[in-house]
C-alpha cells in the first residue's frame, strides 16, 4: 500500500530562531496544532539542523516544535549492536572523541560501545548552549517523537558496515507497537537508504513500513523498484517534472534533499514533488503558505 504523507502546521520563523524561543509542543507564533489537507511533506533534516546540532534530541525537539511532518535522522550500530543516531561513520566532526578517548586509534562509530558513545559531547561543536548533548539512540528518538504530531523518516547510514542493521532497526521500532501502528496509519514512518539492497532487505523484514531509495533511480528501472519500494528520494539538483512524473507513474512518491533556499523550494513544488527535506523546515512552511 502506498501511503501519502500529510503536512504539519504552517510555521514561519526568522532564520535567527533559537531553541529557547520555542516552547515545548507549540508552533512558532503561538499557533497550536497542525492544519489539515495540505499535501506537501515537510521533513526536518537531521532534526532542524540549522538551529541545533544535527541528529541530537535538541535538533529533533526544534523540528517537532516547528511542526515538521517528519523528523529525519541517520542510524548506525554501536559496537554492542545498539542503533544510534549520527550521520558520519566517524565521530570526529560532531563529537569530542579525540579529547575523551585520546589513545584510541579508531574513531569509527562501530568501534565504540553505547556506553562509550554516551560519554561524548555531540553539541558543543555547534554552540556552547548545546554542550552536553549526547548521541541519541533510536529508542530515545522514538520516545521523544511519539508524543508529538511529527513522524520519523530514518536513514540507514552505510548499512554494509553493520551486518544485521536492518533487523536491529526493525526490532527497535517493533518494541513500540502502538506507536508504529499509529505512525503507519498516519503516513508518518518510513526508512530510506542509499543502499537499495538494504532497503529490499528491510522491506522483506517489515513489509508494512514504507521504504525509500535515496539517490536517482534510472527511469527504465522505476517500475521494477516500484514493485516493492515506496519512495525515490533524490538530490534537488537531479529533479525535473518529467522525473517526478516517472516516479509517480511507478506508484511511488518523492522527498527531495537537502533544500534550504526559497527559489529551489518553489521550483520543486512546481515540479509536483511530494516532500521537501530541509535544515530549515520553517522556511519551507513559509513558502507553502505564500503559495496558498
Amino acid at each position: 500500500m502506498r501511503i501519502r504523507h500529510l503536512v504539519g502546521a504552517t510555521a514561519v520563523t526568522a532564520l535567527g530562531l533559537s531553541l529557547t524561543a520555542l516552547p515545548a509542543n507549540a508552533a512558532p507564533g503561538g499557533e497550536p496544532g497542525q492544519p489539515e489537507h495540505v499535501s506537501t511533506t515537510v521533513i526536518a533534516h537531521r532534526g532542524a539542523s540549522a538551529y541545533a546540532p544535527e541528529n541530537t534530541l535538541a535538533a529533533f525537539r526544534v523540528g517537532i516544535d516547528l511542526n515538521a511532518t517528519l523528523i529525519e535522522s541517520d542510524v548506525q550500530l554501536s559496537k554492542d549492536g545498539v542503533p544510534v543516531l549520527i550521520h558520519d561513520t566517524t565521530l570526529t566532526r560532531t563529537t569530542n572523541v579525540e579529547e575523551v578517548f585520546p589513545d584510541r586509534a579508531s574513531h569509527f562509530v562501530g568501534d565504540y560501545t553505547l556506553d562509550e558513545l554516551k560519554q561524548l559531547d555531540a553539541g558543543s561543536w555547534f554552540g556552547e548552549e548545546f554542550a552536553g548533548e549526547q548521541i541519541p539512540t533510536l529508542a530515545e528518538m522514538i520516545e521523544q517523537v511519539r508524543g508529538s504530531r511529527s513522524g520519523i523518516i530514518m536513514e540507514l547510514k552505510s548499512p554494509a558496515l553493520y551486518p544485521g542493521v536492518e533487523q536491529a532497526v526493525s526490532d527497535v521500532f517493533a518494541s513500540y507497537p502502538g506507536y508504529v501502528r499509529s505512525a503507519l496509519s498516519a503516513g508518518r514512518l518510513s526508512v530510506q537508504s542509499f543502499d537499495w539492497d538494504a532497503m529490499e532487505t528491510y522491506n522483506a523484514i517489515s513489509p508494512e513500513t514504507p521504504t525509500g531509495l535515496l539517490g536517482t533511480v534510472p527511469v527504465e528501472d522505476m517500475a521494477a523498484y516500484g514493485a516493492w519500494a515506496d519512495e525515490v528520494n533524490p538530490n534537488k539538483n537531479t529533479i525535473t517534472p518529467e522525473y517526478v512524473e516517472a516516479i509517480h507513474a511507478a506508484g511511488m512518491t518523492t522527498n527531495v534533499y537537502t533544500v534550504n533556499d526559497e527559489p529551489t523550494m518553489h521550483r520543486l513544488l512546481d515540479a509536483d514533488v511530494d516532500g521537501i527535506i530541509s535544515d530549515v523546515p520553517d522556511v519551507v512552511f513559509g513558502v507553502l503558505q505564500a503559495r496558498r
